[in-house]
């Protein structure tokens, strides 16, 4: 579907927000290979011979979006449990998703990154935790998805060894042995890991929870991933059911937990973190631990509004993610700026969370929590070609200023999506995997996981 192998584009004409430094009212972006070549008003100076030319007029250029959490096996169990808790709605899940196989995944995270992409979105992360075994290859099968869709790609290898019988939340014949898990992750780092500028896949070493894996396993995982060079990633903070489970087994809160094992550092990044204390906002911003906010997860759960505000005050890196489809049904990332944005102003006030700054958590925050500032997350050259443009015609023409448009609404329709100089959307279509085939692989996926249970 269309053509990855066109690699030189010449965007004219538009609005750039390059996040990084001025904005430029009417600019243009020059992509040579898989890197931006040029950014500045005006025509270009030079139009690389055969370059694929853009009109962005009447457009916005963005950098294209980081997603900094999420669960893409989850596409197929959307819409379990619509109203309960997180405890409640993980109990009622768990059985279905020791259903998962390599065949589900490959579907689920075929639709999912295929979503994203048509949001805007140019790197995902994605937390896979649930391995039943004897089902194939899950995690390999969501790295095949992410090729055939063309996003650059964070999974993370997660893992789950404490059951109830251990005094855990999910069921004992859903969890791994430890020494399991850490082969298996390390197997997953030396296989799939690419640390070089402009890697379109990176691994992390992502434990569940506190309710769910043992603090030994929390140890040795960050022991395994520090030792490897790569980054840390689980839940912590999203409930107060999770407050109490913490008080109750470990003495301590989650955050103060997480410390007490080595886990806070600015090569870990952190879903939800909801319920935090003031110390808690201080050891992040001190020891530079990022955060993954999912607004509407976190809305959907009833789990609160997260100190986005306070944490970017002390100077915590914050992110945002869309969390899995099953407790965030059908979000596309770009709708997550204005959901963190009008989240922060209930709980702050209406200064809280600006649009600029909002596009800035969904941009150069995402990037920095997963470590890759230098790479993307801005519009700058020599910075990789992961661009977003966004058309602000029709009705968002009756607002003056496109980043407020942008922000705002409705989400406006895509013209362009290139990750690293290549069209993966192109007028709201996406030239990989078709919408159709994408759209299907979903569905069956879903058919088959409940077909299973």
């Amino acid at each position: 579907m269309g053509d990855l192998a066109v690699r030189r584009v010449v965007i004219e004409n538009a609005y750039i927000t390059p996040v990084v430094g001025e904005e430029i009212p009417c600019g243009h972006i020059v992509v040579e290979g898989d890197r931006i070549a040029a950014v500045g008003p005006g025509p270009a100076a030079a139009v690389p011979e055969g370059a694929d030319r853009v009109d962005g007029s009447g457009c916005l250029a963005t950098p294209g979006l980081v997603n900094t959490h999420h669960h893409l096996y989850q596409w197929a169990a959307q819409g379990v449990m619509p109203d309960g808790t997180l405890f409640e709605w993980l109990m009622a899940s768990y059985r279905l998703w020791a259903r998962l196989d390599a065949e589900v995944v490959s579907g689920a995270a075929t639709a999912g990154l295929a979503w994203l992409a048509k949001s805007g979105c140019t790197t995902s992360t994605d937390h896979h935790y649930v391995f039943p075994r004897g089902r194939g290859d899950l995690f390999e099968a969501e790295i095949d998805a992410a090729r055939r869709v063309g996003l650059r790609f964070h999974p993370c290898r997660g893992s789950m060894d404490r059951g109830r019988s251990q005094g855990g939340l999910p069921p004992d014949d859903v969890v791994e042995d430890a020494d399991e898990i850490l082969r298996a992750t390390e197997e997953a780092i030396q296989k799939f890991h690419d640390p070089s500028f402009g890697s379109m896949l990176r691994v992390g070493v992502a434990p569940c929870s506190p309710f769910s894996v043992s603090g030994d396993l929390m140890i040795r995982s960050a022991e395994l991933a520090r030792s490897h060079g790569v980054r840390l990633h689980t839940h912590i903070a999203e409930t107060a059911d999770e407050d109490e489970h913490c008080r109750e087994q470990f003495g301590m809160l989650p955050v103060e937990y997480l410390d007490g094992l080595g886990w806070l550092g600015p090569d870990v990044w952190l879903a939800h973190c909801v319920h935090l204390t003031d110390k808690d906002v201080r050891r992040f911003a001190e020891t530079g631990t990022g955060v993954a906010h999912c607004p509407s997860s976190n809305g959907r759960l009833g789990a609160g509004i997260a100190r986005v505000a306070d944490l970017l005050r002390a100077g915590a890196p914050v992110g945002l993610g869309v969390d899995g489809a099953a407790s965030s049904e059908m979000t596309p990332l770009a709708g997550e700026i204005r959901m963190a944005m009008l989240m922060q102003r209930a709980r702050y006030g209406p200064s809280a969370l600006t649009a600029r700054r909002a596009l800035e958590l969904a941009t150069i925050g995402g990037a920095g929590c997963l470590g890759r500032a230098a790479e993307i997350g801005s519009l700058e050259a020599g910075k990789l070609a992961d661009i977003a443009l966004w058309r602000l015609g029709g009705f968002h023409a009756a607002i003056d200023d496109p980043v407020v448009a942008f922000a705002y609404g409705q989400t406006p329709p895509l013209a362009r999506l290139l990750v690293g100089g290549r069209t993966v959307v192109e007028d709201g279509e996406l030239r990989t995997v078709s919408d159709a085939a994408a759209a299907e692989a979903g569905a069956r996926a879903h058919r088959r996981l409940l077909g299973a249970a």
